[in-house]
């Protein structure tokens, strides 16, 4: 049988031509959306005969392949004699067309003879005119190459072509043909489902199938990850999916998806898995710089990267960062981006939202066409609101741009007056604000004029830099690389003031002599559905979708979402809820933590064991720590006033800091141990490394205390997002602050019961979980508590 390749011509050649080396590419926001001003401006000079946009496409065998190249060409023209066809391909640049070799880019020599072959085929021709058109964005200046061939030349070359892509298309048949078959008679790989984890699998299959969006409710315990991968995988065998991508935004529940992928091999699943993983982790180098001269994995990058990815896509099948990693090392490829060219080719793809959801480093040549075949999983989905949040906003301050102006001034002084006018903008702004922090509907288009003076002139200066083999000294490479990081910080503010609409506010504030202004994305769910609109299916699930209607309101459910609430498969013996209704509001904090530290140390004195304390924040967490270990201290005093030093318990008491490494985090977590002799105390704050995504299984973890409702600090962001939603007919304090605070209730105490044979007390301290509106949103096994005493 004959198998079909469907690929662009774009993709074709730059597979085949793309070449040189990984240098940070600085490219304007304001020079990216000129690529379609230019073609548009030339094409508007063509004559009434010539064509624009034309649709080409080509069957072309090779050693038993098919494959079925098109594109659209920019230009088709009559030349001077009337007689022969001009492909005319048009390329912009901000950069000056002086830096463009003298004889153009073989990689866009390629395209325009592919469309040339193309056209000289289907109409009969025996000629062509080949033409690159180079366009300079700001002065508008056009340099234009142009050559001759015949038809037999141009064939030759098209077929030469697929004939460089051939081995990876030829690998990459082979691989689906083992995933598909694999897929199609792999069984579930345990013995049975755990209670409700069939119902789950079942309907994230249909909904794939279906392509729609699901919503699923399904409590800690449950196996999610399998639950949703598994179906997923089957879909392989079923036909129409060829990509899954497992969205996560912690690295331990990313280890989850490897976990499961192994074992699913373990039981004859064929299928290439890659994990991403963040540059600054993967960097071989002391630092991230990606240049040439500085970094020998970014020199000559292209020249290798094609072997590289078919020597690992030939030999592994689960790529994660140390199987990247050595292989990049033996290629001499630099391992984040290698990562990138092979997810584009991977079955499965394990990484964070952002690559798919943020407009700053989502994957940009996963086209239409794959997005049809592609599967979202996306785990932990109450993350992704906040996440989103953030992704489609944007802040500048001030500071960085007067030091520019200083630096460049007498240096490059079209680059020091772009700073000094951005500088001399945030001092108006300051004394606009005074004190108080301005809040505007409008968006700062006279900002985003002066940002985009100073993008052209600092990509000018960056230009220049690196023709020069990059900064000299080390007060030239710290200016240079602050030349950077603002010019990528204003970026991305112009990006997503693209973006500016009735769902975002103005944010401006001082403090000291410091000026900023936040591009504040009140409502990401609009931009979620435009991010995620194309893929065949997004499931997305998490412990702590509740209320399930706020999630699929704000993660953008659309007409075709779907919900579905898994029960819990625990039995309610498994779980001694307590809760102490005692004010935590932040007037009552002082006069209510020796109360609260009083309970602790009575339930961790009575019982051995290992126990976790969560609080809203370090400041309030200190406070509480400080109280406990003075009633501890009461406590054993009286004890051995009692006579009973014998039976007092050994405690280790823990807390975690706000800036931990790996190893502390680990060392964290290994003190909680099943065989102790002694009581482990953790301190910990919600929403944070400890509250989501650990597994403390058995007697590793045997109560839980909960001090607050976890409700978000009030901030004017906060209550910028409240009043919009009230604006928009919804519960502002609710969207603002209720639900995101009980969901890291809810996810601090999941924290507790892991498994069927897991027991443990959960205690809920504060008044308001005895209030309907806050005990409704408590789980169904957390409502039927115990109600202690509020301690005099």
């Amino acid at each position: 049988m004959t198998v079909a390749i469907q690929i662009s011509v774009r993709s074709l050649v730059e597979y085949v031509f793309s070449s040189g080396s990984i240098d940070t590419g600085f490219r304007s926001a304001k020079a990216l959306t000129d690529g379609t001003k230019a073609h548009q401006k030339l094409q508007k000079e063509y004559g009434p005969g010539d064509e624009h946009e034309v649709y080409v496409s080509a069957d072309i065998a090779h050693e038993g392949l098919v494959f079925t190249v098109d594109g659209r060409c920019d230009g088709l023209l009559l030349d001077e004699d009337g007689e022969t066809l001009i492909v005319d391909e048009i390329k912009s640049t901000s950069l000056g067309l002086d830096t463009i070799p003298e004889d153009g880019y073989l990689v866009h020599w390629a395209q325009a003879k592919c469309y040339a072959y193309m056209i000289a085929k289907e109409r009969g021709l025996s000629r062509m005119a080949i033409r690159l058109t180079y366009f300079q964005v700001e002065s508008e200046e056009v340099r234009r190459m142009t050559v001759y061939a015949n038809v037999g030349e141009l064939e030759q070359f098209v077929h030469d072509c697929v004939a460089g892509y051939y081995p990876y298309a030829r690998l990459q048949t082979a691989n689906r043909e083992q995933r598909d078959g694999s897929a199609g008679e792999l069984a579930f790989p345990f013995p049975n489902y755990r209670e409700g984890q069939r119902k789950l699998a079942g309907a994230v299959y249909q909904t794939i199938k279906e392509g729609h969006k699901l919503f699923a409710k399904a409590p800690t315990g449950i196996g999610k990850t399998m639950s949703t991968l598994f179906p997923a995988v089957k879909s392989f065998g079923a036909g129409g999916v060829q990509r899954i991508f497992y969205l996560t935004a912690k690295t331990i529940t990313r280890t989850a998806a490897e976990e499961a992928l192994a074992l699913l091999e373990t039981r004859g699943l064929k299928l290439r898995a890659v994990t991403l993983t963040a540059k600054e982790k993967m960097c071989l180098k002391d630092e991230v710089r990606c240049t040439p001269e500085y970094c020998e994995f970014a020199d000559g990058y292209y020249d290798r990267v094609n072997e590289a990815v078919l020597d690992m896509l030939g030999h592994e099948t689960l790529m994660t960062r140390e199987v990247i990693t050595a292989y990049a090392r033996k290629h001499r490829v630099c391992p984040f981006e290698f990562s990138l060219d092979v997810a584009y080719a991977a079955d499965a793809v394990i990484c964070d939202y952002n690559y798919i959801f943020d407009p700053r480093v989502n994957l940009k040549r996963l086209f239409d066409e794959h997005k049809k075949g592609t599967v979202l999983l996306i785990d932990e989905a109450h993350n992704l609101i906040d996440r989103a949040r953030e992704m489609y906003s944007a802040e500048l301050t001030k500071s960085p741009f007067l030091a520019l102006q200083r630096a460049y001034k007498g240096v490059r002084p079209e680059l020091a007056d772009a700073a000094k006018g951005l500088n001399n903008y945030f001092i108006a702004l300051r004394k606009r604000c005074g004190e108080e922090s301005r809040v505007d509907v409008e968006l700062p288009t006279d900002l985003i004029a002066l940002l985009e003076v100073f993008l052209a002139a600092a990509e000018q200066e960056m230009a220049l830099g690196a023709a020069a083999g990059g900064a000299g000294d080390e007060a030239e490479a710290e200016t240079a690389a602050a030349l950077r990081e603002a010019f990528f910080a204003a970026h991305n503010f112009v990006r997503i003031a693209g973006l500016y609409d009735e769902r975002y506010m103005t944010l401006s504030s001082v403090d000291r002599s410091e000026v900023s202004v936040k591009l504040l994305c009140l409502d990401p769910s609009h931009l979620l559905g435009v991010m995620g609109k194309g893929y065949r299916s997004q499931i997305l699930f998490s412990a702590t979708l509740s209320p399930l209607s706020y999630y699929m309101d704000m993660l953008g459910a659309g007409e075709n979402g779907y919900s579905i609430t898994v029960p819990s498969p625990f039995s309610r013996e498994q779980l001694d809820v307590k809760v102490q209704p005692v004010s935590t509001r932040y007037q009552d904090r002082e006069r209510s933590s020796g109360k609260i530290a009083q309970t602790i140390v009575k339930l961790v004195t009575e019982r051995a064991g290992n126990y976790l304390v969560f609080l809203p924040s370090y400041a309030y967490m200190s406070v509480v720590y400080e109280a406990f270990t003075d009633e501890l201290m009461a406590w054993q005093n009286a004890q051995v006033e009692a006579g009973k030093p014998d039976g007092q318990p050994e405690l280790d008491v823990w807390v975690q800091q706000a800036k931990m490494s790996e190893e502390e985090r680990e060392q964290f977590l290994a003190a909680f141990q099943a065989d102790s002799a002694k009581t482990t105390v953790g301190f910990a704050v919600m929403g944070g490394i400890f509250s989501e995504g650990i597994d403390l299984v058995g007697d590793r973890l045997t109560g839980v205390v909960i001090v607050g409702v976890g409700m978000p600090q009030l901030g004017p962001e906060r209550n910028l997002i409240k009043d919009y939603m009230d604006t928009e007919g919804k519960n502002g304090f609710d969207y603002a602050y209720v639900y995101p605070g009980m969901n890291k209730v809810l996810q601090a105490g999941g924290r507790l019961i892991r498994s069927e044979t897991d027991h443990g007390v959960l205690l809920l301290i504060d008044d308001r979980y005895v209030q309907p509106r806050y005990r409704s949103l408590l789980p169904e096994e957390w409502r039927d508590y115990e109600l202690l005493p509020a301690r005099g």
